[in-house]
């Protein structure tokens, strides 16, 4: 038996991690590989640093992409041979014509929820524009969404299973910056990483549209500092590099921007 109360000790969300317990002492115990629903970086990112500590159990992340968010787990004893392959993942293609009625990352995963799944069923929602959406799921799902996910916002579409290899990712630009500000608050920070006004910024974030370390933060004077990763939905991430203090106490931060 794995050491759960020493694994799940300080931890934010406690129940998705005490769950990858549960698959990791049935995997150890059955010789199989178990796979986990999808987490969120914030999830996956405690769930590795529970797990960091055990020798007798592995785990490989994978979300059908590289650079995807939300990542499926696949989990077995540490004698077994694992790799990505053995994640199963499935792509849907939601193909419609949204020319003049665009569809939002939000509308489509809305759709999905629709159908009565629930969001752990549901990897990353890739956009297409006016073409519709890619979406990965658990493979168990195909069948059901085929048949039953037809409409998105008032856009009849058509739900197939594509291979992952027909994702249409766009590898991110990555793009160095440096600025110098008298503080560390996200507001000024984000503005200058994302080449914003100050009060654009302040906007956004209080509207919830920012993260920080994939947690959502409303409060413009929250302080971020070297290592944070800030996101806002449909602007890419800017991740804080080193930051140094000047002579006149104001803060020189190299930023870089994936867009």
């Amino acid at each position: 038996m794995l050491p759960r109360e020493d694994l799940l000790k300080g931890v934010e969300n406690r129940e998705t991690v005490a769950r990858v317990i549960d698959q990791a002492e049935q995997a150890i115990k059955t010789w199989e590989v178990v796979q986990s629903d999808f987490l969120t970086p914030p999830e996956f990112a405690e769930v590795k640093q529970a797990f960091g500590r055990l020798t007798d159990v592995q785990l490989v992340p994978w979300g059908g992409y590289p650079q995807a968010e939300r990542n499926r787990l696949a989990i077995a004893r540490s004698d077994l041979p694992l790799d990505t392959a053995q994640v199963e993942l499935a792509a849907l293609e939601l193909a419609g014509n949204f020319l003049f009625d665009p569809a939002s990352h939000r509308d489509f995963l809305g759709a999905l929820l629709g159908t009565g799944l629930v969001r752990e069923k549901v990897g990353d929602v890739i956009v297409l524009g006016e073409r519709g959406a890619q979406v990965i799921v658990v493979p168990e799902l195909v069948e059901f969404l085929e048949t039953s996910l037809q409409q998105v916002r008032s856009v009849p579409i058509k739900t197939r299973q594509i291979e992952l290899s027909e994702l249409k990712i766009r590898e991110p630009k990555k793009k160095e910056l440096m600025t110098v500000e008298a503080s560390m608050r996200l507001d000024a920070i984000a503005s200058a990483g994302f080449g914003m006004s100050r009060s654009k910024m302040v906007d956004i974030i209080n509207s919830g549209d920012v993260r920080v370390n994939w947690k959502d933060i409303s409060s413009s004077s929250h302080t971020v500092k070297a290592g944070d990763l800030i996101a806002i939905r449909g602007k890419g991430r800017v991740e804080v590099g080193e930051v140094m203090v000047t002579k006149k106490d104001r803060y020189r931060v190299q930023l870089t921007r994936f867009v």
